[in-house]
């Protein structure tokens, strides 16, 4: 299994806090380090800082030497596919091919309405992402490609740089059974789902094998990333101070530990959150990303990755 870190960066994502998290990620062992791609804060804070997520991933190309990266999603609700493939490829190529291209729906319909962004019905949205998707694929091809739909055509399209692997490394999150998980199957390389318990991710997993066979896809092939909560501490204190400063961004998470392992979530010892993770890896997860909403504490990243990154990857 790999871990990497998951930042709500829309609140209160500084370049201090940024840079300082992307070393601790390169020096502590870490797979990953991925953000959040929102324009405000998701609980109506609006005042806190929120870096704009593409101009911090061109940072981070530079900044990193080792570790993977990439926004966790990027809606396409708020790019155009095209414009959204140059510039991960120029990323990409900075980074030396550690980009992964996160694409999603578009959910927060607060954000949508505060920035006039359209924001259009479940289906309207999972269009866009399904022809956005085809479009960036199209892309990579490093020839004209000629797209006739009814969202994005493309006439004779090229783009370069293409990326330096010859395509997209393409994450895409969600867990709706009809169009999501088709969508997964259709275009992605890597599925990320939160939220979710055991016998939630095994069913929804079972459903986006059968997806994969229709497209003619080896659904083995495909990876499986799952974001989580984490709360970790040495001692029930310590593991309640973070639950509660988790709880100062999102009061609607759960208020006690025992509450977070109700939720599937990472909470506890070193040792319980090894075991929790063994059993996320048993049902199939090879990828976790830690959703750290105290972007300050750093030392929860080095306990983590002192005492558990050893056992479990």
């Amino acid at each position: 299994m790999h871990a990497g870190i998951m930042i709500e960066a829309q609140e209160g994502l500084t370049w201090e806090r940024w840079f300082r998290l992307a070393q601790a990620a390169e020096d502590l062992g870490y797979h990953s380090l991925c953000r959040s791609d929102h324009l405000t804060g998701l609980v109506g804070d609006s005042k806190r800082s929120s870096l704009e997520t593409w101009t911090s991933l061109t940072a981070l190309a530079t900044r990193t030497k080792r570790i993977r990266f990439g926004a966790m999603v990027s809606p396409l609700t708020f790019y155009h596919p095209a414009l959204l493939a140059k510039m991960a490829a120029a990323v990409d190529n900075l980074s030396g091919g550690r980009l992964d291209l996160g694409l999603g729906a578009g959910w927060n319909e607060h954000e949508h309405a505060m920035y006039g962004v359209p924001f259009g019905s479940v289906k309207e949205r999972l269009d866009r992402l399904e022809a956005g998707a085809r479009v960036i694929r199209a892309l990579e091809k490093g020839q004209p490609v000629t797209l006739a739909q009814p969202l994005f055509p493309l006439k004779s399209a090229e783009s370069y740089p293409r990326p330096p692997a010859g395509r997209y490394r393409i994450v895409i999150g969600g867990r709706g059974e009809k169009r999501t998980l088709k969508i997964v199957a259709e275009f992605a390389d890597e599925w990320n789902v939160t939220r979710v318990d055991h016998a939630t991710f095994t069913q929804k997993r079972q459903i986006l094998a059968e997806h994969c066979r229709a497209f003619g896809r080896d659904p083995d092939a495909m990876a499986r990333s799952l974001m989580i909560p984490l709360a970790i501490g040495r001692d029930a204190a310590d593991v309640a101070k973070r639950i509660a400063a988790a709880r100062a961004f999102f009061p609607a998470l759960p208020a006690d530990e025992a509450a977070w392992h109700a939720a599937s979530f990472l909470a506890g010892s070193p040792e319980r959150v090894i075991a929790d993770l063994k059993a996320w890896e048993k049902v199939g997860i090879q990828r976790v990303l830690l959703q750290m909403l105290d972007q300050e504490d750093i030392s929860a990243l080095e306990l983590f990755a002192r005492e558990v990154l050893p056992k479990v990857t």
